[in-house]
């Protein structure tokens, strides 16, 4: 679509921050560092980074951006989580569905350590990338990692445990599925071109992550017409906004 424009623009592509080839060795991998993917998943976001990057040099080329008019980043952003994901499969939305029913929770792999960030996180970073690019088109035209901070790269069970805490449930009961899928068990992500180039940082721990992700739920099911008013408070709250 972006090659079809006959005007100038820009273009943050989103893929994840699975496109790394991830050897396992605790590395916080840097944008620079070599993409692969041994899953089907990761291998597919894999490829799409060497299209975008195949398109920026073949036709979206900064050095001849007086010709083309058009700037693409692409963005790797850690594990999302926040109120409002119903997908299956995911750790939070697996947990607040079995609390509310007071059923067990299974986790897949529950010693996998993951870069875990609230949604507003990457949605900000992503949004002050496409900034930075209008202002500056080729310099930012190039991926960009958007993560937590070292100590927020926790384990699944880690932050099952957080989630029992906060929701204030004890009694549910964790056992592991097996036959799952390859997934990585190590996957932490370096934010430092992020920090330097965009002066974009984290705002929220893990713990205030999932404290917000928890209560949107929990007042979801409890007192669902509450759900937007509480939404709209957090999100003052992440950007200090006072009323």
């Amino acid at each position: 679509g972006i090659k079809l424009l006959e005007r100038p623009c820009i273009g943050v592509i989103i893929t994840t921050d699975k496109v790394y080839q991830n050897h396992e060795t605790g590395q916080a991998y840097k944008e620079e560092d070599r993409i692969g993917g041994y899953d089907p998943y990761s291998a597919s976001k894999a490829c799409a980074e060497l299209v975008i990057d195949s398109f920026r040099k073949s036709f979206f080329n900064p050095k001849e951006y007086a010709k083309h008019g058009k700037s693409i980043a692409s963005a790797r952003a850690g594990n999302v989580i926040g109120g409002g994901d119903w997908a299956a499969d995911r750790l939070i939305p697996d947990i607040v569905r079995a609390f509310s029913k007071g059923e067990p929770v299974q986790i897949r792999n529950p010693h996998a350590v993951r870069p875990w960030q609230h949604v507003l996180e990457p949605l900000t970073g992503y949004l002050l990338l496409g900034a930075n690019m209008v202002e500056n088109h080729t310099q930012f035209a190039d991926a960009f990692n958007f993560g937590p901070y070292p100590e927020d790269v926790l384990t699944v069970k880690e932050m099952a445990e957080m989630a029992i805490e906060i929701w204030q449930n004890n009694k549910i009961e964790f056992s592991t599925l097996a036959n799952q899928p390859h997934e990585a068990g190590l996957l932490s992500l370096s934010i430092e071109k992020a920090n330097r180039e965009l002066q974009w940082f984290p705002r929220w721990n893990a713990q205030e992550a999932l404290q917000n992700t928890i209560e949107w739920y929990k007042t979801f099911y409890t007192r669902e017409q509450e759900a937007v008013q509480l939404l709209k408070k957090q999100f003052n709250n992440y950007f200090n906004i006072h009323q």
